[in-house]
């Protein structure tokens, strides 16, 4: 199971590339490969049915790319900006535990 301070040490790897709202791209920094823990692509992938408000989680391999679709009534399109830049976190865990159905 994926734990909210894992989304946000992922998001560390991430640098926006598109925001507009309701649709993140990022590209992923190939560090990410170095993270010595046990979340797998498919953990990722599942987080839609995970949190309420993420819509649909695309991950391109070959670019080194994800998109992620939301609902910015749910998620506040700056939520997605403080996220990645690491601001905020604090007020960012509050709001994914509230809306977890199953990240804890």
């Amino acid at each position: 199971m994926i734990k909210t301070e894992d989304i946000i040490n992922i998001a560390s790897y991430f640098t926006i590339v598109a925001h507009s709202p309701g649709r993140l791209r990022v590209r992923v920094n190939p560090k990410i490969k170095n993270e010595s823990n046990n979340i797998s692509i498919e953990d990722i992938e599942q987080l839609p049915n995970k949190i309420e408000g993420i819509k649909n989680i695309k991950i391109n391999k070959i670019i080194a790319s994800v998109t992620i679709t939301y609902d910015s009534k749910v998620f506040n399109p700056q939520i997605w900006e403080d996220l990645i830049n690491k601001r905020n976190l604090d007020e960012i865990t509050q709001i994914i535990n509230n809306l977890a159905k199953e990240v804890m």
